[in-house]
């Protein structure tokens, strides 16, 4: 059962950010650092705990949509149309930024990503944090995943506090996050909807609700979080392995110390081999996906490889973070 933060610990949380603190907390993709969003000093520490470049924006998260005017300066038809369908939830809406919002929030864009996080305890932060909703400030919280830039994003409250410590003056401990991975990002900044970043939510339900196709992202396309080619990343080397390669992997790397993360079972016989098996349900895999390559990169192997998932539309949010740890 997750643990249920108490109201004293919510607005305990809610004066630090206020007061232009630090607080990681639990939302349903992974753990949150969160900053006071329209105050610079506040975000700075944001970019110094996580070690992140000053140009990559950061997603800000709202309690209630009726503050989406505040943060953005043109709200299309189809932003309401998703908003309605998946808000509170796993989906991360690019627009154009209103005026007054801070560059280091856009990465100096004239776009900001703006979301509602589906989880019971960020909601309620969210909600104690916020002031009137026609007040900028303390309207909204800059949040990327609470780890070390490039690392991989931490699913429970332990991860956070192992990873980053002492720079953060709070973390609420909300149990193991549900998704698991993070939002999926679709920009309508453009005229039309552009998936920059996949998640659980996928593009045909995307495209369901706007009965349009989501289209893939061009040279112009803003810059989002976690679009590196290098990110989520373990410090041990990692390779992705098609499933028909993996025995002869295994066979070639003979010797090495070596873990493996597949959604098969261990082979019999097989030894020196940390073999991890995965959920063969993509929500299950995601879910444990960041705790199991953390327990893996813990084991000090000489390289991890992990299984390649299926090449299906619904896996594409779990291989786009598989690919880009991956140091092939």
């Amino acid at each position: 059962m997750s643990p249920i933060p108490s109201e004293s610990e919510i607005g305990r949380a809610a004066s630090i950010l206020r007061a232009g603190g630090l607080v990681a907390f639990p939302t349903e993709t992974v753990y949150g650092l969160g900053a006071d969003a329209s105050d610079p000093t506040a975000v700075a520490k944001i970019f110094a705990a996580k070690g992140r470049p000053q140009n990559h924006p950061l997603i800000v998260h709202l309690a209630r949509i009726e503050l989406l005017p505040l943060w953005a300066a043109q709200i299309p038809p189809a932003a309401h149309k998703l908003a309605a369908a998946f808000w509170p939830g796993p989906l991360t809406l690019i627009l154009r930024r209103a005026a007054g919002v801070p560059d280091c929030v856009s990465g100096g864009q004239d776009t900001v990503g703006l979301r509602i996080p589906g989880h019971p305890v960020a909601l309620e932060l969210l909600k104690a944090f916020a002031g009137t909703e026609g007040e900028r400030r303390f309207s909204g919280v800059a949040a990327p995943s609470a780890n070390r830039f490039g690392r991989i994003s931490p699913t429970t409250a332990e991860h956070v506090r192992a990873e980053l410590g002492d720079a953060v003056d709070c973390i609420i401990d909300g149990g193991e996050c549900e998704v698991g991975i993070e939002s999926t990002i679709i920009d309508l900044s453009r005229e039309r909807a552009v998936l920059l970043r996949p998640g659980q939510i996928t593009p045909a339900q995307i495209a369901a609700v706007l009965g349009a196709e989501v289209e893939s992202p061009d040279a112009a396309a803003p810059r989002v979080p976690g679009a590196l080619e290098g990110h989520y990343a373990p410090r041990t080397p990692m390779n992705l392995v098609p499933a028909a390669e993996l025995p002869a992997r295994l066979t070639a790397l003979r010797g090495q110390k070596l873990a493996v993360l597949a959604r098969a079972e261990a082979p019999e016989g097989l030894k020196d081999v940390y073999w991890q098996e995965a959920p063969r349900a993509v929500a299950g895999y995601a879910h444990e996906l960041y705790a199991s390559l953390r327990r893996l990169d813990e084991l000090g192997c000489d390289l991890i490889l992990v299984e390649a998932p299926p090449a299906v539309p619904g896996w594409q949010g779990v291989s786009d973070r598989l690919r880009r740890a991956s140091s092939d």
